[in-house]
């Protein structure tokens, strides 16, 4: 590993607590490492969902109700998209079209309007996945409902292929408050998004890495860690990890060997 350009090496002290920046899941190949090891894992998110008021959306000047179509990337999409139309009371038309990049957002919105296939139009995972649809509606006027991280794939598919949209922000993903936190300490943090590390720095803008192993998914996160210059011990995808809880399991099986 390498620090200010200088190489470190891995100690491998043991490791005894866990803290995933994430909510903890009902079932988890984590627990078994847990019970393996004999370890504590704890699960908080660092970051979280908020809707944008509808005082702030207004600003905006965006009027669902103008729209005849919408695309929905998520299912925070659709929640927040029928809240503002809900808290603005506009009730979209009963022929507004939606497209929806995977089958869980389409059956999500079933909660919300009444589900036909002729207006709902249902992707795989990617806006590549609706093409066919979005062309033989390229007369919609379409909105894309987003949050402060935008959807890069999307819009430049839709600005790409001469489509009429507009990008309307109605919710955002900030950083939790962790300051509870602020006098635990933990062998091992796990983090999944570069948002995560900009939490971590919201909460304790003075945080020292010392002992602290660092966990990492994906490379974007890794860019995030060593931007800050702290290590990364330990890091997922590999080829013989494809997954956090096997790259974790690999460390621990040189950690916690003596234990």
């Amino acid at each position: 590993m390498a620090i200010n350009g200088q190489v470190k090496e891995e100690t491998y002290k043991p490791v005894k607590t866990i803290l995933v920046s994430q909510p903890k899941p009902e079932r988890s190949p984590y627990y078994e490492l847990e019970k393996k090891y004999g370890l504590q894992i704890d699960w908080r998110p660092f970051i979280h969902v908020e809707g944008v008021p509808v005082k702030e959306f207004r600003k905006s000047r965006i009027r669902p109700e103008e729209f005849t179509a919408v695309i929905f990337t998520s299912k925070n999409a659709v929640d927040h998209f029928f809240r503002i139309c809900d808290e603005l009371r506009i009730k979209m038309s009963q022929d507004t079209k939606y497209f929806c990049l995977a089958e869980a957002i389409a059956n999500y919105l079933q909660k919300f309007i009444v589900y036909r296939k002729r207006k709902v139009f249902v992707g795989k995972r990617t806006i590549q996945d609706l093409a066919g649809y979005l062309k033989k509606h390229k007369g919609e006027k379409f909105l894309l409902p987003c949050s402060n991280l935008g959807a890069k794939e999307v819009s430049e598919y839709l600005v790409a292929n001469g489509l009429q949209w507009q990008d309307a922000l109605m919710y955002q993903t900030v950083s939790s408050d962790l300051s509870d936190l602020s006098d635990v300490t933990y062998d091992v943090l796990v983090f999944f998004s570069p948002l995560g590390i900009k939490s971590l720095y919201d909460n304790f803008p003075d945080f020292k890495q010392n002992e602290t192993r660092i966990a990492v998914f994906g490379n974007s996160t890794s860019k995030a860690v060593e931007e800050r210059g702290l290590t990364i011990n330990i890091k997922a995808p590999a080829p013989e990890a494809p997954s956090m809880t096997m790259a974790l399991e690999k460390y621990l099986q040189l950690s916690n060997k003596e234990l």
